[in-house]
């Protein structure tokens, strides 16, 4: 049970390890100097001194969706890759790779239908 667990703790150390060595050497090597404009709290994009009643820019927010929209594409890819892979009948391979096209159509109409409400221009 212990040599199952072994690669696990070796990779939590290892991740434990390089989180602490990225702060060290980040408070070391990183600059120092402090100004009001460092520590102001930064929103969006937008400059928070301003009225909260103001009208907020669509813009940040669409390619925020769009971005978790392709992003989330890959986490329901891997377990297709490894469900092809694993199936050993060529009727089961032939039905996940329909299901995959399915799901990329879905997707490749997604970002048509994205690419023609202009959310991909930056003004």
């Amino acid at each position: 049970m212990a040599s199952l667990l072994l690669p696990i703790l070796v990779l939590v150390l290892c991740a434990a390890f390089m989180a602490v060595g990225m702060l060290v050497a980040g408070q070391l090597v990183g600059p120092k100097r402090s100004n009001s404009a460092k520590s102001m709290p930064y929103e969006s994009g937008m400059d928070p001194l301003h009225d909260t009643r103001r009208r907020f820019d669509f813009r940040f927010h669409a390619v925020a969706v769009v971005f978790l929209v392709f992003d989330v594409e890959l986490l329901f890819l891997y377990p297709w890759a490894v469900a092809n892979k694993s199936a050993t009948r060529t009727f089961d391979q032939g039905l996940v790779f329909v299901e995959i096209l399915v799901f990329v159509g879905l997707l490749a109409v997604g970002f048509v239908y994205a690419w023609r409400r202009r959310v991909f221009r930056w003004h």
